[in-house]
């Protein structure tokens, strides 16, 4: 497969991103990592905050996919599949390298500027994520599914949070059990 230059300054990035957080990683940095200059750098993003929303687009599916495959990789009804969701997060926030959701951690670093490109990419992703929840819901009998999916996706979020706070991916686990327990009760008054 051939990577253009873009793809390859948005893959250093990420990783920088990612690792580091988007305010201790410089434009030099990007650039010796990429291994291109400076210049090639902004011939392909005018600004940092072009490259920033860039590593978030670059997320974007990707993340989706993942919880889409642990969806349906989970046995059982959709109560099983969406703490399934969270026991494969719990999983994937054990290893070493994990640093939280890159979506929120931008945003908080960039809290003082709403209207900032990231941020309506990262706002974007979190939108899909809960309309492809409530979507499901809804397949499955809920008249609404709006409600359940934005619980869902707090409870996922909020376990993002507390999980990258305390180091324990115990909270994830525990927020699945809570999911489970929303949409069992969703379900049953169907």
């Amino acid at each position: 497969m051939d990577v253009t230059t873009r793809e390859r300054i948005v893959t250093a990035a990420s990783k920088l991103f990612y690792g580091q957080g988007i305010g201790h990683v410089s434009m030099d940095a990007v650039a010796e990592k990429a291994g291109f200059t400076k210049r090639t750098l902004y011939y392909h993003f005018k600004s940092k905050d072009d490259l920033v929303a860039a590593y978030l687009h670059g997320r974007d599916q990707p993340n989706l996919a993942q919880f889409e495959r642990w969806f349906i990789g989970t046995e059982g009804g959709p109560a099983d599949k969406v703490r399934g969701i969270f026991l494969n997060l719990a999983r994937s926030a054990r290893h070493p390298k994990w640093k939280g959701c890159g979506f929120l951690r931008t945003t908080a670093e960039l809290a003082n500027m709403p209207g900032h490109p990231a941020i309506k990419v990262g706002a974007a992703h979190k939108k899909k994520f809960e309309n492809w929840m409530r979507t499901i819901f809804e397949a499955e009998g809920i008249a609404n599914g709006l409600p359940l999916a934005r619980q869902i996706a707090l409870l996922i979020d909020g376990s993002f949070a507390v999980t990258l706070l305390h180091r324990d991916p115990s909270y994830m686990d525990t927020a699945g059990e809570a999911a489970y327990a929303l949409v069992k009760a969703a379900l049953s008054s169907c």
